[in-house]
C-alpha cells in the first residue's frame, strides 16, 4: 500500500518500483550476466544478484528486487520472499560499517550482552539502527561461528575476537573517525558496499586481501585433527556422581579388539548406561492398561 511520509496508509496499491538510471542499469546488467553464467539454472544466481544490487545502494531496494526479477525471469514476489528471508540483505539504508555483536549463549555469558548494551548507549542507537553520521549500523547476531574467541564482534563480516566493553567502544569510535582498524584475522576491512560486491562473487582486488586468512580456534580444530589421523591423548570423563578425576589414556593400537567401556568409563554421565525397561524388569515398557480401558 502507498503511504504518506508520516507512514499513514492511503489504501492504494504501491506503484511499480522505478528503474535504475540507464548507465547504472547497463553496468549492473554486465555484472549480472557474469554472475548468471556461473550457474546451470539462472534462478540459482538470485542470492549473489541480491548482493550485487545491495552493493549499489547499500541495501536491497524495490528497484534492486525488480532488476533481479527481470534478469532472472522471476516475479518480484519470488525475489522479495528471498530478500526478506535472509538477514544479510538490508531492507533500509544502513551504515558504511555493519557492527554485529554476537549475543548467542556462549558469547552472551562471556560478555556479549554487556557489549551490545554498552554500544547501544554509547552510539545512541537501538538494534538495527544507524548513527546520525551514517557510519555505523549496530545489530545483535545470533552466532558468529567463532565460539573459541568469545565474545566476538563482526564488522562487515570480518572478525574482531575476544572483545570487551572498552575495546568494542574504541572500535566503533575508530570506525566513525575514519581510523584504519584491522580485524583479528581475515581480510582487511572494507565498506559494506564493497563487502556486498565481494559476496556477489567478484574478486577482491585489494593487495593482500585474498592471501589474508583466518583460522578457527584450537577447540574447533580438534575434530579435524582426529579426522586426519593426528594422535591426541584421549580423555575419560567420569560420571558426575562419582569416580576419579579425568585421566589421560594411552591410545589403543588400530588393530586392537574394541573395548566395551564400563559405566565408569563412559565419556560423560549422559553417555553412561541408564536403567531402561530392558535392564529394569520392575519397570517394563508398554501401555499400563489394555487398549480401550
Amino acid at each position: 500500500m502507498t503511504t504518506t511520509p508520516e507512514g499513514v496508509s492511503l489504501g492504494m496499491p504501491q506503484l511499480p518500483a522505478p528503474d535504475y538510471p540507464d548507465d547504472v542499469r547497463a553496468r549492473l546488467e554486465r555484472d549480472a550476466a557474469e554472475v548468471v553464467a556461473r550457474y546451470p539454472d539462472s534462478r540459482s544466481a538470485l542470492l549473489p544478484l541480491l548482493h550485487l544490487v545491495q552493493s549499489e545502494e547499500g541495501h536491497v531496494t524495490r528497484t534492486g528486487m525488480r532488476f533481479c526479477a527481470e534478469v532472472l525471469g522471476l516475479t518480484t514476489a519470488e525475489v522479495t520472499a528471498v530478500a526478506t528471508f535472509y538477514t544479510m540483505y538490508r531492507r533500509k539504508p544502513s551504515g558504511d560499517y555493519q557492527v554485529g555483536v554476537c549475543t548467542n549463549t556462549l558469547c552472551a555469558v562471556m560478555g556479549g550482552d554487556a557489549i551490545f548494551e554498552s554500544l547501544q548507549e554509547h552510539l545512541g542507537v537501538g538494534n538495527g539502527e544507524t548513527t546520525d553520521d551514517g557510519k555505523v549500523t549496530l545489530e545483535h547476531i545470533e552466532c558468529n561461528a567463532a565460539c573459541d574467541f568469545a565474545p566476538v564482534v563482526m564488522v562487515n563480516w570480518e572478525f574482531f575476537d575476544n572483545q570487551t566493553v572498552d575495546s568494542a567502544k574504541q572500535l566503533v569510535d575508530d570506525l566513525r573517525e575514519g581510523v584504519q582498524v584491522e580485524p583479528t584475522r581475515g581480510a582487511p576491512l572494507c565498506t559494506f558496499k564493497e563487502t556486498a560486491r565481494i559476496l556477489a562473487g567478484f574478486p577482491d582486488q585489494r593487495e593482500g586481501a585474498v592471501e589474508a586468512s583466518g583460522s578457527a580456534g584450537p577447540a574447533s580444530l580438534i575434530g579435524l585433527r582426529l579426522a586426519k589421523g593426528e594422535a591426541t591423548p584421549a580423555r575419560v570423563v567420569h560420571p558426575r556422581d562419582g569416580g576419579p578425576h579425568d585421566e589421560p589414556q594411552d591410545r589403543a593400537p588400530r588393530d586392537a579388539t574394541p573395548h566395551e567401556p564400563s559405566p565408569a568409563e563412559h565419556a560423560s554421565s549422559h553417555d553412561a548406561p541408564h536403567d531402561t525397561s530392558a535392564s529394569d524388569p520392575a519397570h517394563p515398557a508398554g501401555p499400563v492398561a489394555e487398549e480401550g480401558e
